[in-house]
């Protein structure tokens, strides 16, 4: 999710997906079906037989569900804002963007990215628990601190919208980024607590950013949130194109490309590289939503999974959860219905 239009973003979502319209409003029992889901930056995963989503927030908003169709709200992650990101990044007061999780060698895994607003003074932490069921005295979130910093003047790049994805020889690997110079590749150690040495970076999407921006300014390369997932023989990359965070003037859209490769280079469907400027889109508004994006794709019990937030056009714009399934063509690309 684009650093710049946070504001619109912080005072629709708040905490722990709770400050709605009242068209949207959850019930005084606290479960909501998923057509009332507001959210931004989901994703998802399930331990046993429930399914966790995470998602921006004060703290990384968190509900819990069994069937993906009604939602109940828990505690966010941190009840304090982690202190070492407080004192890194000037104006950060806990309200944290754009989290990734997934589950590796026997830990649950948390990724968030912290902010300044409007500048590319970022920072991707990690944290862990054994367990995301709260009633399992092993349950407690560990937070290991900063994976890796964004400094204006120094880096072309933003370190927020992480994902990690670990290869088919068991390397993790962390993709993020946000306008600038588009999205990165690094390699992580194996616990995820840092980047690898020796470092292995490669850029992996872009699109053209006007010359005469300064570097200290975002631009108009307009490519954030990655995400990559295995699908038969090819890792697969979304990204979101355009503008998010904008109500009913948000255009956000998701773009596709593979690679038989993790590091890439990713193709999209006529060939040309994600790198310089290519992306097949699969996702994009239409009477319904103004812009869907910021997306997620999983398999659950043998079915694949697009989650993504979206602007609903019926509620003023206002971010919702978006599901649908994935289905694959002959040769192997995504359609989302």
């Amino acid at each position: 999710m684009k650093f710049s239009t946070r504001i619109l973003m912080t005072f629709i979502v708040g905490s722990s997906f709770a400050i709605l319209p009242a068209s949207v409003r959850a019930a005084a029992d606290d479960i909501i079906t998923v057509d009332k889901v507001m959210t931004h930056d989901p994703v998802m995963i399930k331990e046993k037989d429930t399914y966790y989503l995470f998602a921006t927030g004060q703290g990384i908003s968190v509900m819990s569900s069994r069937d993906m169709k009604n939602w109940k709200f828990e505690p966010s992650v941190f009840s304090e804002a982690p202190q070492w990101a407080v004192e890194l990044i000037d104006g950060y007061n806990g309200h944290t963007w754009a989290p990734d999780v997934i589950y590796h060698n026997g830990l649950y895994h948390l990724f968030y990215s912290c902010s300044a607003f409007g500048k590319n003074t970022s920072a991707i932490g990690h944290a862990t628990t054994p367990t995301l069921d709260r009633e399992d005295p092993r349950f407690k979130w560990t937070d290991h601190g900063m994976v890796i910093q964004s400094v204006p003047n120094r880096d072309s790049w933003n370190a927020i919208d992480p994902n990690i994805i670990i290869d088919e020889k068991g390397t993790p690997w962390m993709t993020f980024g946000s306008f600038w110079d588009g999205i990165k590749l690094v390699r992580l150690t194996d616990d995820l607590n840092a980047v690898a040495e020796p470092q292995e970076w490669y850029s992996i999407s872009r699109r053209q950013r006007s010359v005469s921006v300064k570097s200290e300014d975002a631009g108009d390369g307009a490519v954030e949130a990655p995400f990559i997932m295995k699908h038969g023989e090819y890792y697969y990359l979304f990204v979101s194109f355009d503008y998010c965070c904008r109500g009913l003037k948000s255009d956000y859209k998701v773009a596709v490309g593979r690679s038989k490769d993790v590091r890439g280079p990713y193709l999209d469907r006529d060939g040309k590289s994600m790198e310089y400027g290519g992306g097949t889109i699969i996702v994009k508004g239409d009477k319904n939503w103004a812009g869907i994006g910021h997306c997620a794709a999983y398999k659950f019990e043998g079915k694949y999974y697009f989650i993504a937030h979206a602007y609903s056009v019926k509620n003023d714009g206002t971010p919702m959860l978006y599901v649908r399934t994935i289905k694959w063509t002959e040769d192997g690309w995504p359609i989302v219905g």
